[in-house]
């Protein structure tokens, strides 16, 4: 893949040759798993679960399943990140009586990701948050999928603090806010806005896996926020020219 610089010259645009997935066996994680998979790109699987990896991921040559628990610090997260070149962060708290579940898994789960990321060297980090992490300040306080995904230990305050802290990391990123996630496939076109812009719709767990990893490969994406629905009456876009029409931070 070629990417045109500034001065009109071609430059070559460098694909990772290997991919970190944290929160693999997840919906969306093992969406993207698969998808990078397809494009040829090595994967390094984080799972919780070693058994459930192995049963519920593709056996494929590129693929290595690796125990990763995000709540369990950076360390042990630099070692399964090994030599990846890039981490996708897809973890989700699991509903529990646990109210600290999201703080563990949402908020401090990801900055041990992105520590850990310092660590081993990686300067490439993918993020799936979620759309209204920050309706407080959109003046969504009472809407209704804000007060839902709040009730269980206020799991957007916490989603809005690890970006935050990603943003402030130095690290490049692409932060990735999809609204309400459905398993069926996509129906509609990708709508991609700025943050703090949408704070309604839904879209296909397979377009947001679409979306993740063409992040990685394109230069339009770096440090950018961007939040994602799929509508019917949307015409298609090339994601790279969706990635192009939001403004760095």
């Amino acid at each position: 893949m070629e990417a045109t610089s500034s001065t009109g010259a071609e430059t070559k645009e460098e694909k990772p040759g290997k991919i970190f997935i944290a929160g693999s066996t997840g919906k969306t994680g093992k969406r993207i798993v698969e998808q990078l998979l397809s494009k040829g790109f090595g994967v390094r699987a984080g799972v919780r679960d070693l058994e459930k990896g192995r049963s519920s991921l593709p056996q494929n040559p590129n693929l290595q399943i690796v125990r990763a628990d995000v709540s369990e610090g950076s360390e042990k997260l630099a070692e399964a990140i090994g030599d990846a070149e890039a981490v996708v962060c897809a973890t989700g708290f699991k509903p529990s009586f646990d109210v600290f579940a999201p703080w563990k898994v949402d908020n401090f789960g990801t900055v041990n990701l992105v520590d850990a990321c310092r660590k081993v060297g990686v300067k490439r980090f993918v993020h799936v948050s979620s759309i209204l992490v920050n309706g407080a300040a959109m003046g969504q306080l009472l809407n209704p999928a804000y007060i839902f995904l709040n009730l269980f230990g206020l799991t957007l305050v916490a989603k809005l603090q690890a970006e935050k802290y990603i943003k402030r990391s130095g690290i490049n990123y692409t932060i990735i806010r999809p609204g309400g996630l459905k398993n069926d496939p996509p129906a509609g076109n990708i709508v991609m806005e700025p943050e703090d812009t949408l704070y309604q719709g839904s879209i296909s767990r397979d377009q947001v896996a679409e979306v993740a990893v063409e992040a990685l490969q394109c230069p339009e994406s770096f440090f950018k926020v961007v939040e994602i629905v799929a509508r019917i009456e949307a015409p298609e876009r090339p994601l790279k020219d969706l990635f192009s029409s939001i403004k760095k931070q």
